[in-house]
């Protein structure tokens, strides 16, 4: 039983962590308004409860992914993990007054930080240690299909309607919502029944592939389930009270308001990414490929529709479309990754590109 809950720590610690912040974090956020250093304090814990949660989250998704297979497995992790970032994103649209680009930033930032720091770190690492590495190029290929229009739609297209600032009028949110959503549904119908074989690993000819690290001896797929949704709830509850403190850290720091966006991105992904690093170093390149394009999709597809069905509720526009030097680098990015995934082989090479890129996003964040 002590070992039991050792593994599990995660689960006691975020319920508890929500429950404490549920009776007095109401009175903290006031005590902080004025107190940078109560306000940090509090910043610091939450982000650490949420991350380790997160982790958590991933560790039960890796299970499932190894009892499931391919894409399964992939699918859970990407929606367990997108689901705190939307919660996040609307709550803080929600609580809001007025416009706020917070879901324009976060879904960048997933955007720069997947295809291109996973992205790269992933093949950069993986041709360093295996040279070369083969992936299934009909799922690539599938993935970008559906990523390229949809975050163009999103990101790029605001910024050329008549509606003023760079957001969309009331007819285009709701259709654009209903059609992102629509794609994303025949994707995930493409994804885990019609050609579920995209998304699995390519046949290795040298068989030099390392094997899969076993997963843990005697839980059913029942109990990862459950521990996934017992971290998954309060996790979720947890992003949403860190939604009352961020912004307000980020302008107490003098930083960039972008940074809001790329501090939920981070959080929510980093598990993620750690993932698909262990995948690559595995010699298991289409689960990497899976969970960073599968990450980027999933967000597009859910967070779009969220944001903006909000903003027309409320009344609100949302802000969307990016600044002209972050449209440069999102067409660079899309352009870039299209190259990288037709062929069926990566190399380090392409890893260092996406880095380079990455590096970037980062230049224009705190350098406009």
């Amino acid at each position: 039983m002590l070992q039991l809950l050792r593994k599990e720590a995660q689960v006691p610690a975020v319920w508890i962590t929500g429950a404490v912040f549920l009776a007095f974090g109401g009175g903290w956020f006031q005590a902080a308004a004025g107190r940078p250093g109560l306000t940090l304090t509090l910043f610091g814990c939450l982000f650490g409860a949420i991350l380790w949660g997160a982790f958590g989250v991933v560790r039960h998704a890796e299970h499932l992914a190894e009892q499931l297979g391919e894409p399964y497995g992939t699918l859970i992790l990407t929606l367990s993990v997108t689901i705190i970032e939307v919660a996040f994103i609307v709550t803080a649209i929600a609580t809001g007054t007025g416009s706020s680009p917070v879901a324009r930033d976060a879904v960048f930032a997933v955007v720069m930080i997947m295809l291109n720091g996973t992205v790269g770190l992933c093949l950069l690492l993986g041709g360093l240690r295996h040279h070369e590495q083969s992936y299934n190029l009909p799922g690539a290929r599938a993935f970008l299909s559906v990523v390229i229009p949809l975050s163009i739609f999103a990101l790029v297209l605001p910024n050329f309607t008549v509606a003023p600032g760079p957001t969309l009028s009331t007819g285009q949110s709701i259709t654009i919502a209903v059609l992102t959503l629509a794609l994303y549904g025949v994707f995930l119908v493409m994804q885990t029944v019609r050609h579920k074989s995209f998304f699995q690993d390519p046949v290795e000819a040298d068989g030099s592939a390392l094997p899969d690290a076993p997963h843990e001896g005697g839980r059913s797929i029942t109990f990862h389930l459950l521990g996934l949704l017992l971290t998954l709830g309060p996790a979720v509850y947890l992003t949403e009270q860190l939604g009352h403190i961020v912004e307000h850290t980020v302008k107490l720091a003098n930083a960039p308001i972008g940074l809001v966006g790329v501090i939920v991105a981070v959080l929510v992904l980093a598990p993620e990414a750690m993932g698909a690093m262990q995948a690559t170093l595995r010699n298991r390149l289409q689960r990497a490929v899976n969970i960073a394009l599968g990450s980027v999709l999933a967000t597009i597809g859910l967070t779009i529709p969220a944001v903006l069905i909000l903003g027309v509720l409320k009344g609100v526009p949302t802000v969307l479309g990016l600044d002209p030097p972050q449209v440069v680098l999102l067409a660079v990015t899309l352009i870039v990754s299209t190259l990288t995934f037709s062929g069926d082989r990566t190399n380090m090479l392409q890893g260092a590109v996406h880095l380079v890129m990455f590096l970037v996003f980062g230049l224009i964040l705190f350098q406009p």
